[in-house]
C-alpha cells in the first residue's frame, strides 16, 4: 500500500464487528494520492495523504 511522505500515514488494521457479533479482520486504507510536488525548485512525483494536501504542507506545481 501507498504511505504518505510528509506524515508516514499508512494502513491501519482491526476488527470488524457484525450485527450478529461475528468477528473478522478489517484493513482501513488512508486516502493517499499521487501528486506532483514543487520541491527544492524542482518537480518531483510524491505520495501524498488528502490531509496533508488540504492543510497545504505540500506545494502543488
Amino acid at each position: 500500500m501507498a504511505k504518505c511522505e510528509i506524515c508516514s500515514k499508512n494502513v491501519h488494521f482491526g476488527i470488524k464487528v457484525s450485527h450478529s457479533h461475528r468477528r473478522s479482520n478489517k484493513m482501513w486504507k488512508s486516502n493517499v494520492r499521487k501528486v506532483r510536488v514543487a520541491q527544492n525548485g524542482a518537480v518531483k512525483t510524491m505520495n501524498v495523504c488528502t490531509r496533508c494536501l488540504r492543510s497545504n504542507l505540500v506545494a502543488r506545481a
